[in-house]
């Protein structure tokens, strides 16, 4: 069974950075597309950044530049730096894996992936 636990939200200040973390079992996270997706209060899922399998990574327009996302295969982990928050990050974020095998194919539709965890909370203040 899959099990993801997402952990490092916290509230912090505007220009501020936190790195996320989903630590995986019963399931590599190397071994499928896999992202990193949020919810605003009154908003819909959107997605934030993704890394396929082969490593390649994709970024929503509105994180370029700010967050990273990376994964350790032996720690089964993926991970989202992020940096120069602002309040409009704010918001429930997942780690969700691709609902389909795609070898090389990278996506942020959040219509494709699923999630198996809880989330964390992200508050940025200004």
């Amino acid at each position: 069974q899959v099990r993801m636990v997402e952990s490092g939200g916290a509230s912090v200040q505007a220009g501020g950075s936190l790195r996320l973390s989903c630590a995986v079992s019963g399931y590599t996270v190397s071994g499928n597309l896999m992202g990193w997706f949020r919810q605003g209060p009154g908003k819909e899922r959107e997605g934030v950044a993704a890394i396929a399998r082969d490593g390649r990574t994709d970024y929503a327009d509105f994180v370029k530049g700010r967050f990273t996302i990376s994964r350790d295969s032996a720690k089964n982990t993926l991970y989202l730096q992020m940096s120069s928050l602002q309040p409009e990050d704010t918001a429930m974020y997942y780690c969700e894996i691709y609902k389909f095998n795609a070898p090389s194919y990278i996506t942020l539709d959040h219509r494709d992936f699923v999630d198996w965890g809880q989330g964390t909370q992200v508050t940025v203040s200004s």
